[in-house]
């Protein structure tokens, strides 16, 4: 709040408050987008998966890098030569009005998912250390979050990110030190656990689709980092805020590369955890190794296990952390709101004043509803799983429009409308599909809920440019700048 208070006066526009003036620091935009990464989902699901089973999930990280080089040279460019705020005005360029609502509707779904799951995460250690039921602990957050998102606008956002970052990686390497070396026999103790239960394990590298192995998890995380560098608000208004094309290149390649190893910590603190409560059989109670129950397990290490103080000092860098996460997600929903709907089918000349009005709404409306998601997440098994579930359906096939406009500058409006269509056909099938039964059980989709992202943009992507090949692609509107100055892309079909 603090934080928040001291950027008031620099947020009252909504320049300010949806692009902190373009005035920051590539080095600061870059610890403010591993923040965006280092929620309460890697700080509490990370360790819960590895927890429960290996490190198979970590392999996401591993597509950061190349997905980062594909949005320094292509993506950044693009954006911070168009200067517009939404991430998806060029798609009404491209493909008409209903591109744009369609992909920002998406976007809303998925902040939505977002801001429930981060807010159901920091609720768990909370309701651990306090003894309170979890349901108002997690109301008690989003009340909290939302009014916090009202003082500082994304400049607040984006110095809370970094701060907490710092602060959350500081925490997690002491307590992967305790964790370590508070074993009977000592470190070695821990690696001959964690080999002897295959907890090490990137996952199998067969090619099958039906199971999370390497490849799956690895095409995953490639099209969801794509995605979130190439469609996200929450990353594109990040690009914008920079002072320089130089200096957010630098946010890019800082936030994109530093997650890699900061992610295989907190993959390191869930093995550690596994080995600690192996060794020390009697410590951890029977509830928290039943199926579900594995994302408790540091919030349970952490409120009996470190010192008082060290204890608070991490309960309350996980709920600041997620509480600037949160709010970052609140300030961009917030944004696309105003600009890609109020602005574009209300208001058109609207006032200052009018415009600041709908952010402050917007903010609380979405905040409500995100509540009202981490409240019905308490019963899932694995919020990590839920979440990347949830941002693969929601997702809806932006990054294959996206990439469609991107690519192709002869592909028409009717054709993105039929490889819309043939995407959400693919991600409807393969989300609802696993629960048929009946007659309609031999029609269930045998592939991971990870892949649903994949083919549903790769649907997109076929569907579009073979009907622009067989030239039923009628006349293109115009195209969205991909030659804009500082990028080298021409597109594909030129």
């Amino acid at each position: 709040m603090a934080i928040g208070l001291a950027f008031w006066r620099r947020s009252r526009s909504v320049e300010g408050f949806t692009a902190a003036e373009r005035n920051l620091p590539g080095w600061l935009l870059g610890i403010s987008i591993i923040g965006a990464y280092v929620s309460s989902i890697s700080f509490l699901a990370l360790p819960g998966k590895a927890f429960a089973s290996d490190w198979n999930s970590w392999v996401f990280s591993l597509s950061l890098p190349i997905a980062t080089w594909i949005s320094v040279k292509w993506f950044l460019p693009f954006y911070r030569a168009s200067r517009h705020v939404s991430a998806y005005t060029h798609l009404e360029d491209r493909f008409g009005p209903w591109a744009r609502a369609y992909a920002s509707l998406c976007y809303l779904l998925t902040q939505l998912a977002r801001v429930g799951t981060v807010t159901y995460l920091t609720a768990l250690p909370m309701a651990v250390l306090l003894d309170w039921d979890i349901r108002w602990v997690i109301i008690l957050t989003g009340i909290t979050t939302t009014l916090y998102t009202f003082v500082g606008g994304i400049v607040a956002v984006i110095w809370t990110d970094a701060i907490q970052t710092v602060i959350l990686v500081t925490g997690a390497l002491v307590c992967l030190a305790l964790l370590v070396f508070g074993l009977p026999e000592g470190p070695g103790q821990l690696f001959a656990l964690a080999a002897e239960h295959g907890k090490f394990s990137l996952g199998s590298f067969g090619l099958t689709f039906t199971a999370s192995t390497f490849w799956v998890v690895l095409v995953y995380g490639l099209v969801i980092n794509l995605q979130n560098f190439g469609v996200d608000q929450n990353f594109v208004q990040r690009y914008h805020t920079a002072k320089s094309d130089a200096e957010a290149r630098k946010s890019l390649w800082l936030g994109g590369l530093l997650y890699v190893p900061i992610s295989a910590v907190f993959f390191f603190i869930g093995t550690a955890l596994f080995c600690y409560y192996t060794a020390y059989s009697g410590s951890l109670p029977e509830e928290y190794r039943l199926p579900g129950k594995s994302d408790s397990v540091f919030p349970y290490f952490i409120v009996t296990v470190l010192p008082p103080g060290l204890t608070g000092l991490l309960i309350a860098s996980v709920f600041a952390a997620a509480m600037s996460t949160i709010s970052s997600n609140l300030n961009s929903s917030a944004t696309v709101i105003l600009k890609d709907y109020y602005q574009r089918y209300f208001r058109p000349e609207a006032t200052e004043r009018q415009k600041m009005r709908v952010l402050y709404l917007t903010t609380i409306v979405v905040g409500f509803l995100g509540t009202g998601i981490a409240l019905a997440m308490i019963s899932v098994r694995s919020a990590l799983d839920a979440w990347w579930t949830l941002a693969g359906v929601f997702g809806g096939g932006m990054l294959g429009l996206f990439l469609l406009g991107f690519l192709s500058r002869r592909t028409s409006s009717r054709a993105a409308v039929a490889a819309v269509s043939a995407g959400v056909v693919v991600i409807l099938w393969m989300s609802l599909s696993p629960s048929w039964t009946g007659s309609l059980a031999g029609l269930r989709s045998p592939f991971h809920s990870f892949l649903i992202i994949v083919f549903g943009t790769a649907a997109i992507l076929l569907v579009g440019f073979l009907v622009t090949v067989l030239g039923a692609g009628g006349t293109s509107r115009r195209a969205p700048r991909p030659d804009a100055p500082g990028s080298d892309f021409r597109g594909l079909d030129n």
